[in-house]
Parts: structure tokens; C-alpha cells; sequence
């Protein structure tokens, strides 16, 4: 499959996403009331829609990566991975209302977090921790997908990629 074909397919996912995670922000800020820790059920809710605008813009942007298609699998699956994973993170704290080890801050505010059990904490920070590299990952891969220039567009102006073609009979 061509590798065009593939970056639009990816950056269609990630608006679907983007928008899915919206609605789960929406949703989600009903039920900050009933999280073991609430403080840290609004960091969540604040996470998923900074999250979703942040895919939301990632998919815009995707089909002018000038990456291979390996390389855009890689990017698009670490994206999502480092997404999901360190929102999973946050609902898991604020569901359970453990996870200080590792959300330090939270602990101190009140409606915090307390320390939970060894098993609870490591599971936290293994997740957690698990969407930085995946994340550093993808946005090289996309910094370095944006580099030069579209071959046959010329580095004009953004606004000039909008104008109204002109004749030029």
C-alpha cells in the first residue's frame, strides 16, 4: 500500500480519536464526583480533552509528514499507545485514589491521592512511565516526517496553499 494512502488513513483515525476522547472528556466530568480521588478525576477529564485536541490537531497534520510507511506505523501506533497509556494512568489513580508514588502533586492537594499497595503503585508508575518513551518516539518521527518541503509545492506563505488558483492564460 502506498504510503500516501496509509498517512490518510492514520490521520482520519487520529481525528476519530481526537473526537472520541472529547465526548469521553464531556462524559467523563459527570462522574468526577464518585472517583476515590476527585482532584485527581479533574486532572483526568483536563488530560482527555487536552489529549483530544491534541490528536485532533496530530491528524490534521499527518498526511504532510513525508514519512515510509513503516515509519508512520511506528509514529501512529506510539502516539496512541502514549495517549491512551498515560491517561489509563490518571483514571486508575482517580478511580482506586492511589498512585501518589508516582503523581506526586496529587498527594498533596486536598481530595488527593493516598499511597496505595505495592502492587497498586507499580502499576500506576509502569504505565505511566511507559507512555514517555513512546511518546518522545512518535514526536520525532513527526518532526523529522515535517522536515523540508513537499516536493512540487513551493515554501511560500501558508496562506498562500489557500489562495484561489489563478489563470495564467
Amino acid at each position: 500500500m502506498d504510503a500516501a494512502i496509509v498517512l490518510s488513513r492514520q490521520g482520519r483515525r487520529l481525528l476519530q480519536l481526537g473526537i472520541a476522547l472529547e465526548l469521553y472528556a464531556s462524559f467523563e466530568g459527570f462522574a468526577i464526583p464518585f472517583f476515590a480521588s476527585q482532584r485527581i478525576g479533574l486532572s483526568a477529564h483536563t488530560l482527555s480533552a487536552l489529549q483530544g485536541v491534541l490528536l485532533l490537531a496530530q491528524g490534521l497534520m499527518w498526511t504532510h509528514l513525508r514519512l515510509g510507511r513503516v515509519s508512520a506505523r511506528v509514529a501512529f501506533w506510539c502516539s496512541i499507545y502514549a495517549t491512551l497509556a498515560i491517561l489509563a494512568a490518571y483514571m486508575i489513580a482517580a478511580l482506586w485514589g492511589v498512585g501518589s508514588e508516582t503523581i506526586r502533586l496529587m498527594g498533596e492537594l486536598p481530595h488527593g491521592l493516598a499511597r496505595g499497595t505495592s502492587g497498586q503503585e507499580t502499576f500506576i508508575k509502569a504505565l505511566a512511565y511507559s507512555s514517555a518513551p513512546t511518546g518522545l518516539l512518535a514526536f520525532g518521527l513527526m518532526l523529522w516526517g515535517l522536515r523540508g518541503h513537499e516536493p512540487g509545492h513551493s515554501l511560500g506563505s501558508p496562506a498562500a496553499q489557500f489562495a484561489a488558483p489563478t489563470n495564467r492564460h
